[in-house]
């Protein structure tokens, strides 16, 4: 992850040499084209990059992570007995959960 700074830095100079992707990832040595790109991209829409990275919502809502979680403790505390049931989530996102919400399990 880079800085806002290293960023904006990154965008101007990009425009500064006439909009080459790689003379610019050559003279500072970073980032990715795809990034550099994105960048760009969000730049010329908004004027300005956001400060910070924003998360994406979660893949599963607090319903759908409760539902997993009690189905886990009321059919014998069986990680693929759940998943299959279920079909959601993955054993290691489950394990997670469990281990969150249940610390004294192994």
């Amino acid at each position: 992850m880079y800085s806002y700074e290293e960023r904006v830095r990154a965008v101007e100079l990009y425009l500064k040499l006439g909009k080459r992707i790689k003379a610019t990832i050559r003279q500072l040595g970073y980032p990715t084209k795809n990034s550099l790109k994105a960048w760009c991209d969000e730049f010329e829409k908004s004027g300005d990059l956001q400060k910070g990275y924003v998360r994406v919502k979660p893949k599963y809502s607090e319903e759908q992570k409760n539902s997993a979680l009690e189905h886990y403790v009321n059919h014998g505390r069986c990680i693929t007995f759940t998943l299959s049931a279920l079909g959601y989530p993955c054993r290691e996102i489950l394990s997670r959960w469990v281990r969150e919400r249940y610390p004294e399990t192994k």
